[in-house]
């Protein structure tokens, strides 16, 4: 492995106890980018397994979403740095469908617009509050986002400017709220969402959606972010 080019982009994979989803979600990973996943004190070998599977394994004690996420953001090394989710509803494979407009020079960031592929890909209620929320970015930001996508791209020392602080459910929301206040292009692109393979820790019962939503606020009640770096 160490003869291996320098990957152009890494994949950031928050993963508590993910090991069902982690053959198919790390055999989706494009050519040219290196899967980083951050194992959030699974009990299940997803840990063992992913790094079985030629994944870079981070391990982050400190427990939520965030805390995954920015390990993840530390751990990578390549120009471009993806966020997924890692129980397999969504395709890591369209990473460079995401990537090319940050390439491209045409945004800064850019987000996977989730499109269901059945009834059972994305529950009523997760659904319902991603529309509330998306009103609340547009009143917040001013940017015209139909969804909080949790599949995402930027380039890596951009988003280390933003100072995420959220180590909860509100990080996808924090970086969206940073990006639009610091002047950058965001952009959304649609991707197919499937049903995740195992049970949500989050958005899959009305507790986790609570929970999230409250996170969101208090990213949302944050003053203005004032940001002295660029996207470009």
């Amino acid at each position: 492995m160490g003869d291996e080019p320098p990957a152009s982009g890494e994949v950031v994979l928050p993963c508590l106890d993910e090991a069902a989803a982690l053959p198919w979600v790390l055999g989706r990973i494009p050519p040219g980018w290196r899967a980083v996943v951050v194992d959030n004190g699974s009990t299940d070998g997803s840990a063992e397994l992913a790094a079985s599977l030629g994944a870079h394994v981070v391990a982050e004690p400190l427990r939520g979403f965030g805390a995954a996420c920015a390990a993840g953001l530390h751990a990578a090394t390549a120009p471009l740095v993806g966020f997924c989710d890692c129980d397999a509803s969504l395709d890591p494979g369209l990473l460079p469908l995401l990537a090319a407009p940050v390439l491209e020079g045409r945004a800064d960031l850019v987000l996977g617009r989730r499109t269901p592929t059945g009834p059972g890909s994305w529950p009523v209620h997760a659904r319902l509050a991603n529309r509330a929320l998306a009103r609340l970015i547009r009143r917040r930001t001013g940017l015209h986002l139909h969804d909080l996508g949790p599949m995402r791209v930027a380039r890596r020392e951009a988003l280390l400017t933003l100072a995420l602080t959220d180590r909860r459910s509100g990080y996808p929301l924090q970086m969206v709220v940073h990006a639009a206040d610091a002047g950058w292009r965001v952009r959304e692109t649609d991707v197919p969402y499937h049903p995740r393979v195992g049970r949500s820790k989050v958005t899959g019962t009305w507790r986790g959606t609570r929970h999230a939503v409250r996170d969101m606020r208090a990213v949302l009640d944050e003053p203005l972010h004032r940001n002295t770096g660029t996207a470009r």
